[in-house]
Formats: C-alpha cells, structure tokens, sequence
C-alpha cells in the first residue's frame, strides 16, 4: 500500500462540503422516494431504472463527502483542521 500525503483542505472547501451534504442527503432521500413510488405503480420499467441510478449516484456523492470530511478532520497537525473542528 502506497503511502498517502495528506493535504489540508483550504476552509472554504470544507465549508463547502459541510453545506453540500444535506443537498446529497435530500436527493437520497427523494430519489428513494421516487423509487418507492414507481415500484408500488410497477415493478419495471425505465423511470425504475432512472431512480435507482439516481439513488446510487446521490449515496456515492454523500459518501465521498462524508469520507474527505472526515480526512480533513483526522489531521492533527493541520492548522485548518484545528479551527475548523468542533470543539466538545
């Protein structure tokens, strides 16, 4: 396994992804919807096959944000990360 570099991310990146990740959960959340939907009117079809995709694309997208933010928040001795993380 190659050894990975960590690279801090500038604070409007990370403000960026923090807003971003309700967007992919809404359209999780919808597409799901729609799914359901078509699946209670018919059970195939080409509208299926659409929302299906669309929920997987929204669930990779929510994903990959949720992983870069937690990345971001594992590095410690970044001064980005220090600031931008939530102090309990």
């Amino acid at each position: 396994m190659a050894l990975m570099k960590r690279v801090a991310l500038a604070p409007r990146a990370v403000r960026q992804l923090r807003r971003v990740r309700s967007v992919y959960l809404g359209g999780m959340v919808l597409s799901l919807l729609g799914l359901v939907l078509q699946l209670d009117r018919d059970a195939s079809g080409r509208q299926t096959e659409i929302a299906a995709f669309i929920l997987v694309a929204f669930t990779a997208l929510f994903g990959l944000t949720i992983v870069q933010l937690w990345r971001h928040t594992r590095t410690a001795h970044c001064s980005t990360s220090k600031k931008l993380t939530r102090a309990f």
